[in-house]
């Protein structure tokens, strides 16, 4: 199979998850683009992570592996207490360098790493949160010609991220988490067979 064309990114702390739990159901089954997932957590919740998430979704759920091809039709969970960063050759690399935004995993850290390899193939998505990761990295999306949503943050469990996302970036679309997998299937485009 190729590499991933098109890359989805969905960035997340206090609140994300429930927001991730809302929008997988919707994502299509032949989504044709790789969705990377960073949500600030205990990094001893990996698998149970990946458990969680897979219920909710027909697409193969998996923790992020360093050397690991990006394919399209997959979801990636970035590891606990690990950065995870794409490589030009549309591979998956973990670092632990210092935390960025007081996160390790760092949502920045993967949308400024992801837009350098895909460009305006980049979809970000932020959700629910309490601090300013992703808000970089939203931006870096932005002026590469990528897609920005940014959760309503009427509907956002934690509003700060959201709301200090809108107020520092030209975001695209500002959603509710139910309404993002439309958009999402509709960047990603279908896989055909």
């Amino acid at each position: 199979m190729d590499t991933a064309s098109r890359v989805v990114l969905i960035g997340g702390s206090a609140g994300g998850l429930q927001a991730i739990l809302t929008l997988l159901p919707g994502l299509s089954a032949r989504l044709n683009a790789a969705v990377i997932i960073v949500l600030h957590r205990q990094s001893s919740s990996d698998s149970v992570l990946a458990e969680l998430l897979a219920v909710k979704t027909s697409l193969p759920v998996r923790e992020a592996e360093e050397k690991e091809l990006l394919l399209p039709g997959t979801i990636y969970i970035a590891p606990g207490d690990y950065h995870l960063l794409i490589e030009t050759d549309h591979t998956l690399s973990l670092d632990y360098s210092e935390k960025v935004n007081f996160s390790r995993p760092s949502i920045d850290v993967t949308f400024t790493s992801a837009v350098e390899v895909f460009g305006p193939q980049t979809m970000a998505v932020l959700l629910s949160g309490a601090n300013d990761d992703g808000v970089e990295g939203l931006a870096d999306v932005h002026e590469a010609g990528g897609i920005t949503i940014v959760q309503d943050p009427d509907t956002a469990i934690v509003d700060f991220m959201p709301r200090h996302a809108i107020q520092a970036v030209p975001v695209d679309y500002v959603l509710a988490a139910a309404d993002m997998a439309s958009f999402i299937n509709s960047f990603a485009g279908l896989m055909v067979g």
